[in-house]
């Protein structure tokens, strides 16, 4: 539970970085951010909020509206000890960042993220999945027996994906070797 919750404080201080912003609005950023499929609820949002607020990383903001009567929105944006944590956090490409969930939060936040830490985090997922790719082919070439057609489908799905996503991997790779200033991966 605490990789989760570091992993939702790295996206949080990541979107601050880019300005203050109130709960709300951080949330809808949050879930486009991090996909589809990754609904965050305001009961994860605001304990992590006010665990960054205590912990200096943030501070809240207050935003007036007197004259529409309405009480006054509270904001949230990063500290200067929110932009040190963020950016060493950011710049860290341990084995953990080719993990399936941290992955994709830290592909997020790419843009932010020194060429080389990007490229080692790259490299770090195409091999984990390669493993993965090829410890399920070895595995489907044991049990083929075994399998009804359904079970059958579902290997050649999950192989397929892997492999798609491998060579994504890999010329996303390709393109930060021969483009490591570029700002992104050319559509």
């Amino acid at each position: 539970m605490a990789r989760r919750a570091d992993l939702l404080d790295f996206a949080i201080l990541g979107l601050l970085h880019e300005g203050p912003t109130h709960g709300y609005d951080l949330r809808r950023r949050l879930n486009s951010a991090l996909g589809p499929f990754r609904a965050l609820s305001y009961g994860s949002l605001y304990p992590a909020l006010k665990d960054l607020t205590q912990r200096g990383l943030i501070a809240q903001t207050t935003e007036t509206t007197s004259a529409t009567g309405r009480r006054p929105r509270i904001g949230y944006e990063l500290t200067p000890e929110g932009k040190e944590f963020f950016d060493a956090a950011v710049s860290h490409a341990g084995a953990d960042t080719a993990e399936d969930d941290t992955f994709a939060v830290r592909f997020a936040f790419f843009a932010r993220t020194e060429a080389d830490i990007r490229r080692l985090i790259l490299e770090g997922r195409r091999h984990r999945l390669q493993e993965r790719l090829d410890a399920a082919r070895a595995d489907t070439r044991r049990k083929r027996e075994e399998f009804d057609a359904w079970s059958a489908a579902l290997a050649r799905h999950g192989e397929e994906t892997a492999e798609r996503e491998v060579r994504w991997l890999s010329e996303l790779i390709d393109a930060e070797r021969r483009h490591p200033q570029d700002p992104g991966p050319q559509p």
